[in-house]
This record gives structure tokens, sequence and C-alpha cells, in this order.
């Protein structure tokens, strides 16, 4: 497993940009965008790869998980 599945990706449409925007919190914010949702999926998850690296070869810390904290639950009983 890669150490980036570690962490949340997210990609949803901007209405203010009118495209998809992807970003993945605790590692980096709105940081990419397209009008195909797959393309702008994969290009963040390059980009989470990458600062994932250059952290790394920094010696610095990653931020702790985000993923696997049940979040889809957390939203929907907010939602509710």
């Amino acid at each position: 497993m890669k150490e980036s599945a570690r962490y949340l990706k997210i990609v949803e449409w901007s209405e203010d940009d009118h495209c998809f925007v992807g970003q993945c919190p605790g590692i980096i914010g709105p940081c990419c965008h397209g009008d195909d949702e797959a393309q702008v999926y994969l290009e963040l998850c390059q980009i989470v790869d990458e600062w994932i690296e250059i952290l790394k070869s920094e010696g610095k810390s990653l931020p702790c998980p985000t993923s696997g904290r049940n979040l889809v639950a957390k939203i929907l009983l907010e939602a509710a």
C-alpha cells in the first residue's frame, strides 16, 4: 500500500470555478482542477505522492492519516 493511501483525497465540483477541484486535507489544499473528475483525481494522487516525498526528503514528519476514520459515516450523521 502506498503511504498516500492513508490520506483522504477529495474531488468536488466548484460552482465558483465551474470545474472539478482536488485537495487532500492535511497534505495540501485545493491544488488541481479540470473538467474531467477522474483526471483531476489522478492528478491529485500524483501531487499527494510528490508532497509526501518532499516532506520525507526534508526530514519533516507526515501529518496524521485522514483515511480510515469512518469519515463518511460522520458526514452522513451531520447531514441527517
